[in-house]
């Protein structure tokens, strides 16, 4: 038995797909958990109620942990160490392992123009503190022999079934609505992003290969150097539409949070549009002989997916 943590989000369902390949006994667990695979066994969870953590984890061979919570930093800090910490000691107390989906937050900011497992751990943002925190709950386990776990690690994210990406709310959704793309910081710095299918797919890989754990793994990310000016143009160009950009300075950051309630919390990472954000994913490639999807593929998938 293998179990995902928050089955129905960007990552939860094609990991789904991805780990009927390696088993037929999949656990789902969200609040409103739905099948993906028809073997699928639901478990309907309240993430405030910690105790039944152990009952959504018992029995598992693997447990993935892709939950997300309201971006939020009150509520990232409330909720991520309690909830994280619950499901490390049911992972003890039952013996199974652990892949978590992570970010790039807890990253220094002199580390964002090339990322690699290796980069410091020095977070700028609140927000980063806390997964900073999650990141040494985990790995302090690792390092007693306590918890077999591996961190599964994304750049920003894009792919269908995704609402929450930067490139679908400012720049697809904006342009099929006959407005401007919007976009942060520097039109002609790099930006790569990561296939959601892609990552989930790695992650799937990762968690069925024994010798994946107790370690750090960058999941495959386009390795063309693709600016944010040009991943506008993309998009545009899919949607046969004239590429039309609106700059969104961090005053209008805050206004549009009134609308959006996910902007109210960006300011603080706005430094990663400021600058080059490159994503190495070079030791998954390396290990595993797999590259990432083509952002011209991606961004059509995107789109198919936004038009069903």
């Amino acid at each position: 038995m293998q179990t995902i943590l928050g089955s129905g989000g960007a990552i939860g369902i094609p990991l789904a797909k991805e780990l009927i390949n390696y088993m037929q006994d999949i656990r789902l667990v969200s609040r409103n958990p739905k099948k993906v695979n028809e073997s699928d066994v639901l478990f309907p969870l309240d993430v405030n109620d910690f105790s039944q953590l152990d009952k959504a984890i018992a029995g598992s061979e693997v447990v993935y942990v892709c939950i997300g919570f309201e971006y939020n930093y009150r509520v990232w800090r409330e909720i991520w160490p309690p909830f994280l910490q619950a499901v490390i000691n049911a992972c003890k107390r039952h013996k199974a392992k652990m892949v978590f989906f992570d970010n790039v937050y807890m990253y220094a900011r002199t580390a964002i123009p090339f990322m690699t497992e290796e980069s410091p751990l020095l977070p700028p943002s609140r927000k980063g503190e806390i997964r900073l925190k999650l990141h040494q709950m985990i790995m302090d386990e690792v390092e007693k022999n306590s918890l077999t776990a591996l961190i599964a690690r994304s750049a920003d994210f894009y792919g269908p079934d995704n609402n929450n990406s930067m490139l679908k709310i400012m720049v697809a959704d904006n342009l099929i609505k006959g407005k401007k793309a919007q976009a942060f910081g520097n039109l002609n710095s790099i930006h790569t992003y990561t296939y959601t299918p892609d990552a989930a797919k790695a992650t799937a890989l990762l968690g069925n290969t024994p010798d994946a754990f107790n370690q750090i793994w960058h999941l495959p990310t386009t390795k063309e150097k693709i600016t944010a000016q040009h991943w506008i143009e993309l998009i545009a160009g899919e949607l046969h539409k004239d590429v039309k950009i609106q700059k969104v300075p961090t005053w209008m950051v805050k206004l549009l949070g009134i609308f959006i309630p996910v902007m109210k919390e960006f300011p603080e990472m706005l430094y990663q549009y400021d600058q080059d954000y490159i994503f190495d994913s070079s030791k998954f490639e390396k290990r595993f002989g797999i590259t990432a999807t083509s952002p011209h593929d991606g961004v059509r998938e995107m789109l198919a997916d936004l038009n069903k």
